[in-house]
């Protein structure tokens, strides 16, 4: 028989998917802070009464996760090891019906631009002055800042515009607020987060304007470091690589998803560009700030796409040589316009070809890594883990790209800070180093 549990109210806060899911979560934990709530990010199983899942529907893998998720804490809340479980995030954006109907012992079932109804449903108010103020739950040192939500583009695989609708930006004013509090918190490096940094400002002051913003963050004081991520290829405004160039403040880094190359999977995926193009796009990159380190994404397996299209990929990824690269297979998303193709490269052929092309990316990270033997560079120290002190470059993002590794045995640094590290060893994807 299911019991009501007798602890103190506590609300755990549960984030899947990406970055930008990070930064909403970071934003309803400070809502519920203000409002005198105690609040926890993804504490151990036995903290927290009240659970919020924030989560993510972007590919058939993230929907699986957060579907479990779900059916995981529903069935703590049957057994009574918890008291209420609250639903939030894309999948609940895009699925709630279904949802509804399938995981009914879930309290209730947010989208992605409910915040002050869940606030509601938790017993919060939703305090409009708290603009930019947010509970952090990466290490001190970086923060993430969402620039903009939503997306225009008309992609045909991705489904990201049904769940966070047309893009919208945020004032230049309101991020470098965001960005002066986060400062006087200790955060040294932001990591500016969109699902597309090159449209920002076109809906707010009618022009690209990524470069007038990163102009105004340079200036605020204790930042250090600023990193973009997710910028689309076509429309790239090409003044941000002149500022990238001029500024050091901003990290000669840049993620750039491409997706594919061949000409005729570009077409029909409707990224509005060409290989050509791209190509071009990327030693214009090279050419402005050298040096920078340039990540991106592909998708492979996707409709049509024939041996020879994926020839033509594995040559440019060789020819381009990535400083990181992530790879994944095809997902055939429901109301995509993608989805009114045949999804007609079989499961087997498309994982073959992840691992090809991940296989071939290793080899050329390894050649690079191998290069910064004996080089120095400024790292800042993320953490310490085991026997080691883990930092990283400014060509680096936390999580998905190198790390350094410092023998804590031998060396003693202090995590937040910046440290000057020469490179000692290199393996595909580490860096081992001593600071100097």
């Amino acid at each position: 028989m299911r019991t009501k549990s007798t602890k103190k109210n506590k609300i755990n806060v549960i984030t899947l998917g990406c970055s930008k899911n990070i930064y909403d979560s970071e934003v309803l934990m400070g809502q519920l802070r203000a409002s005198g709530k105690e609040v926890t990010h993804e504490a151990k199983a036995d903290e927290g009464n009240i659970i919020v899942i924030n989560t993510c529907g972007f590919i058939d893998n993230a929907k699986a996760e957060s579907v479990n998720m779900i059916l995981e804490y529903a069935d703590k809340k049957e057994k009574g090891l918890v008291d209420k479980v609250f639903v939030t995030g894309c999948l609940s954006e895009r699925y709630r019906p279904d949802l509804e109907k399938e995981i009914p012992n879930v309290d209730q079932y947010f989208g992605t631009t409910e915040l002050p109804g869940l606030l509601k449903a938790l017993g919060a108010d939703y305090k409009h002055e708290l603009l930019g103020e947010r509970l952090t739950t990466t290490p001190k040192n970086y923060a993430y800042l969402k620039i903009s939500e939503g997306c225009d583009r008309p992609c045909s695989f991705c489904a990201i515009p049904l769940m966070r609708g047309k893009n919208v930006s945020q004032t230049i004013e309101k991020l470098v607020k965001e960005a002066e509090g986060l400062a006087k918190d200790g955060v040294k490096e932001l990591i500016l987060i969109a699902q597309d940094l090159t449209y920002y400002g076109l809906d707010l002051y009618k022009k690209r304007a990524l470069g007038d913003l990163l102009e105004a963050l340079v200036k605020v004081e204790g930042i250090e470091w600023i990193r973009l991520h997710y910028a689309f290829p076509t429309g790239f405004p090409m003044d941000v690589l002149e500022i990238m160039k001029r500024e050091p403040k901003i990290c000669n880094y840049i993620d750039i998803p491409l997706q594919h190359i061949s000409d005729s999977i570009l077409k029909s995926m409707r990224r509005g560009t060409t290989e050509a193009k791209t190509t071009q796009l990327l030693r214009d990159f090279r050419a402005a700030v050298p040096g920078i380190a340039i990540r991106t994404t592909l998708i492979v397996g996707y409709p049509g796409e024939t041996q020879e299209d994926f020839e033509t990929l594995k040559n440019f990824v060789q020819e381009m040589k990535f400083d990181r690269m992530g790879c994944f297979a095809y997902s055939h998303e429901e109301n995509t316009h993608a989805y009114l193709l045949e999804d007609n490269v079989p499961d087997e052929v498309k994982q073959a070809r992840v691992n090809e092309l991940m296989e071939l990316q290793s080899q050329i990270s390894w050649d690079l890594n191998q290069e910064k033997i004996g080089k120095t560079f400024k790292c800042i120290i993320d953490r310490k883990e085991g026997a080691h002190f883990i930092g990283r470059t400014e060509f680096d993002s936390p999580d998905v790209d190198n790390e350094v590794l410092i023998d804590a045995s031998k060396h003693y640094v202090k995590t937040g800070e910046f440290v000057m590290i020469k490179i000692t060893d290199a393996t595909e994807f580490d860096l081992y180093g001593e600071p100097v």
